[in-house]
């Protein structure tokens, strides 16, 4: 069974082809970040012109590289949210015109979801013999973004085909990943600021700000990272320090100590506080297996941090590898098979949903 994903929720413009739910035939991927990173963020109105000047080709591109035809496909599995409803919509109006076009089905994807499978994409693959290459269940997945960072609790779907959701917990201001945005931008770091902060934060001494890890009030799962990032600005009011020019790569030699130590001293803190929650739910839920996964799930202390937690605690740890943190189609045809054999179609009408939830609280 052949899959075509197309992924558009964000400034990537993807399309994968994924046979059986688990071989990765093609996975292509454009990337805005040249276009945004003069901004210090994703611009929505130049993403959603983007795409549209992208997605033939990297459709087309996709099943060259399959290679396939497009009269191979079984169905076509697109994103329909959360996302920028313009750049969401420049997706959805491709995969209903060659659903409608090649006479195949259709099918919707949460984009969180599609991080999810993401993290399981590479170990189904590698060990497809086994009579159960998917995660022991219940499994805590925490998705980490720039606009999404939540936990959930998952469950076998009552189908036996896939999976079903409860949220238990989300960030309520600021992302993880959005965070890590706003405090480079802050430091004239660049764009994005997550691989930036991370390149520079082995070079700088973790403990030397000592920030105050956010609780929340009511003692749930919930996140909050709008602190830490006020926490930052008046760290650097407080000690003069000038922010660097953000058109300039910046590495450890031209970057002064003081600015260094922040920013290994903001990671040590953000990873901190998702790891705590994580470990915080694991004694509420005693899950069989953790999924870590998402664009932040790149950063290198973060999924040193979770392993290391894993490990010692007798927890499976599926992480995906780098190319499959950030936004790809591989994951959203993944997520869209499980859908299909479900008989989870959807008509012409679709439309985008800009916060469409993967599960709600206490659902």
């Amino acid at each position: 069974m052949l899959i075509l994903g197309i992924e558009s929720s964000c400034d990537e413009t993807a399309a994968a082809l994924l046979e059986d739910g688990s071989r990765i035939r093609s996975n292509v991927v454009a990337s805005q970040v040249a276009i945004h990173r003069q901004y210090g963020g994703v611009v929505p109105e130049l993403a959603a012109r983007e795409h549209v000047m992208s997605i033939g080709p990297i459709v087309r591109q996709a099943f060259a590289e399959a290679p396939a035809k497009y009269e191979d496909v079984d169905a076509i599995a697109v994103t329909q949210g959360p996302g920028l409803v313009g750049s969401l919509l420049v997706g959805i109006s491709y995969a209903k015109a060659m659903s409608m076009s090649l006479g195949k089905p259709l099918v919707a994807v949460n984009h969180l979801e599609g991080h999810v499978y993401a993290a399981i994409l590479e170990r189904i693959a590698s060990t497809i013999a086994m009579e159960s290459p998917l995660p022991a269940l219940p499994a805590l997945a925490l998705v980490v973004s720039g606009g999404h960072t939540s936990l959930f609790l998952v469950d076998r779907h009552s189908t036996g085909t896939g999976f079903r959701y409860q949220l238990v917990g989300r960030t309520r201001d600021d992302a993880a990943g959005e965070a890590y945005d706003k405090v480079a931008k802050l430091l004239g770091l660049g764009y994005p600021g997550g691989p930036i902060i991370d390149r520079l934060s082995p070079f700088g001494n973790s403990e030397a700000v000592l920030f105050t890890k956010t609780k929340i009030s009511d003692h749930s799962l919930d996140f909050s990272f709008s602190g830490i990032k006020t926490a930052v600005l008046r760290y650097v009011q407080k000690n003069n320090i000038r922010p660097l020019d953000p058109r300039v790569r910046h590495d450890e030699k031209d970057v002064p100590p003081i600015m260094i130590d922040l920013a290994a001293s903001f990671q040590r803190t953000v990873v901190g506080i998702l790891v705590r929650s994580l470990q915080r739910a694991i004694r509420e839920f005693h899950p069989e297996s953790i999924l870590l996964s998402g664009g932040v799930a790149a950063n290198s202390e973060l999924r040193s941090a979770v392993l290391e937690f894993c490990c010692g605690n007798g927890l499976d740890a599926y992480i995906p590898p780098l190319a499959l943190t950030t936004d790809n189609a591989a994951m959203i045809a993944a997520a869209g098979y499980d859908h299909y054999r479900r008989g989870e179609l959807v008509g012409l009408s679709l439309n985008a949903e800009a916060s469409l939830p993967l599960a709600r609280k206490g659902c």
